[in-house]
C-alpha cells in the first residue's frame, strides 16, 4: 500500500525523471519546426489563463461552454477558468493531502470526469457547481488513474501502472453506471508494459473515425502510440514515421489532428481516420511553454497546462496555461 508521502514522492520522480527524458530524444523524428502565434486576442480571451499558486495541473478539459477545467496533483481540487475574462474560481477543494485530479474531460452536459490518480477514485462531478454527481473506486493498489477521453458510449482512463485501461459506460442521455458495471479491460496484442516503478500508459484519445482507441505508452519504443481495441484490449502499435514521445502525458485528437506535448514544445501529428498511422506534421515551440501536460479546443484556440515539470512544486509556484491560435 502506498502512504501519501510515498505516492507523492513516487509520482513527482517520475515527473522529473520524464524531465530529463527530453534531453534524449522528445524531439526526434521529422517535420519542421515553427514558432507558435500567441491566440490571436478577439474581445476578451485572454492569451494565458493564470490558475491558483501551487495549483501543479496535469490535464485539461473544454466542452462546450467557454470554460476550462484544471484539477490539481496537490489535494485533488478543480478549478474552472472563464475563457472569456480569464477569471476563474476553485469548485471543488478535492480531498486533500494524498488525493489527485489529473486527467479531465467535460460532457455536453457540463459534467466533469476526473481521473483521480493514486486515490484510485473516477469522479463525475456537476462543472457548475462543482458538486459530486458520482465516486467509482477501480483497480488495485498499485493503480494510477492518469488520462479520460469521452466517447458516445463510455468514458475511458488509463491506468499507468497496470497495462489496463477503464471505463464507464454510458447509459441512454449519458446515464452515468453503477459502481459495479465499470469495465476493466485488459491490454494485450503489442502493448509492452514498463516496470513496475515507472509510468506506462499516460494519455489517451479516440481515433477519428471512433472505432477504436489511442493510448501513450511512454516506455515502449521510445516513447510510442498504441490503437487499442474496446471490445477485447488488442493493442497495435501506431506507426509514427520514426517519430517518439517519451514525454507526452494527456493528448488530443481533433479531426485528424493529434496534438501532443512534449517537454518544451508540442507535436502535431496528421492521422489516418483509423489511427494506424500517423506522420508528424510539424513541431510547435513557443517561449510560453513551460512542460505542457494536455491539451484541449475551445473554437479557433488550443489551450494547453504548463505543469511545470520536473520543477517540484511549491505554495507560491504560480502555474498557467496558454492559448494557441488554430491553424498552427
Amino acid at each position: 500500500m502506498h502512504s501519501t508521502d510515498m505516492a507523492r514522492r513516487r509520482f513527482l520522480g517520475i515527473g522529473a525523471a520524464v524531465g530529463g527524458a527530453v534531453l534524449l530524444g522528445a524531439t526526434s523524428g521529422g517535420g519542421t519546426a515553427v514558432a507558435a502565434e500567441p491566440g490571436r486576442r478577439r474581445t476578451g480571451y485572454p492569451d494565458v489563463l493564470n490558475l491558483p499558486n501551487g495549483f501543479h495541473p496535469a490535464g485539461i478539459g473544454i466542452g462546450p461552454a467557454p470554460y476550462a477545467y484544471f484539477g490539481s496533483l496537490l489535494g485533488g481540487a478543480v478549478y474552472r477558468a472563464c475563457l472569456l475574462t480569464g477569471e476563474g474560481k476553485v469548485i471543488n477543494p478535492g480531498l486533500g493531502e494524498g488525493y489527485y485530479a489529473v486527467g479531465l474531460q467535460v460532457d455536453q452536459r457540463q459534467r466533469v470526469f476526473v481521473a483521480g490518480g493514486w486515490g484510485r477514485l473516477i469522479t463525475v462531478m456537476d462543472g457548475i457547481t462543482g458538486k459530486v454527481i458520482e465516486t467509482y473506486e477501480v483497480g488495485n493498489a498499485d493503480t494510477f488513474v492518469d488520462h479520460v477521453v469521452l466517447t458516445p458510449h463510455a468514458a475511458w482512463f488509463t491506468d499507468s501502472f497496470n497495462g489496463q485501461l477503464f471505463a464507464l459506460p454510458l447509459g441512454p442521455r449519458g446515464a452515468l453506471p453503477a459502481r459495479d458495471e465499470v469495465v476493466t479491460l485488459r491490454l494485450g496484442g503489442e502493448w509492452i508494459q514498463g516496470p513496475s516503478d515507472g509510468l506506462t500508459a499516460t494519455g489517451i484519445a479516440a481515433t477519428p473515425d471512433g472505432s477504436a482507441l489511442v493510448v501513450v505508452n511512454i516506455h515502449a519504443h521510445g516513447g510510442s502510440l498504441f490503437r487499442v481495441h474496446t471490445a477485447t484490449g488488442a493493442a497495435r502499435r501506431i506507426d509514427l514515421g520514426g517519430v517518439t514521445l517519451p514525454t507526452t502525458n494527456g493528448i488530443l485528437v481533433h479531426g485528424r489532428t493529434l496534438y501532443a506535448p512534449r517537454m518544451n514544445d508540442l507535436a502535431v501529428l496528421r492521422l489516418d481516420p483509423t489511427g494506424h498511422n500517423a506522420r508528424l506534421a510539424r513541431t510547435v515551440t513557443d517561449p510560453r511553454f513551460e512542460t505542457p501536460c494536455a491539451a484541449a479546443v475551445h473554437g479557433n484556440r488550443l489551450y494547453l497546462p504548463n505543469s511545470r515539470f520536473p520543477q517540484p512544486p511549491e505554495p507560491e509556484l504560480p502555474y498557467n496555461a496558454v492559448a494557441l491560435s488554430l491553424p498552427l
